[in-house]
């Protein structure tokens, strides 16, 4: 009985140490996901705040025909941050899933070692007896 407590303790060790590890890389990832997005917005609210700036500044109508394509530009920006950003937003998540999986593979690889050992344990002493 003494062994099997042992070994569920040695079991409940791994698997604490590998969910905290779990965490820790879902919270890193989430915290550099957050970052891109905020960067991204920010970015956008600048040059749009900046467009919105200009444009109440405009008193003729030739003033907002010139102004109109500069609108353009802004938006067009603004779409090519976001897609930017979602881009590198999904390369981040391919390399969280890469690393959760190396986890759960080195996790399996442990305990089949483990397993392994054990019934050849039990096999030499099954035949010593």
């Amino acid at each position: 009985m003494t062994q099997f407590n042992e070994q569920f303790s040695t079991f409940t060790h791994q698997f604490a140490a590998a969910a905290s590890r779990a965490n820790r890389l879902a919270l890193e990832s989430a915290e550099t996901v957050f970052g891109v997005q905020l960067k991204t917005f920010e970015k956008n609210v600048d040059a749009t705040t900046a467009f919105f700036g200009e444009l109440a500044e405009v008193s003729d109508v030739e003033s907002y025909k010139t102004l109109w394509p500069k609108g353009l530009q802004v938006a067009k920006d603004n779409a090519e941050r976001l897609v930017a950003a979602s881009q590198e937003v999904f390369g981040l998540s391919l390399k969280t899933g890469e690393a959760f999986g190396q986890l759960v593979k080195t996790q399996f690889e442990t305990a089949t070692d483990n397993v392994q050992a054990t019934v050849a344990k039990a096999t030499k002493a099954a035949k010593a007896k």
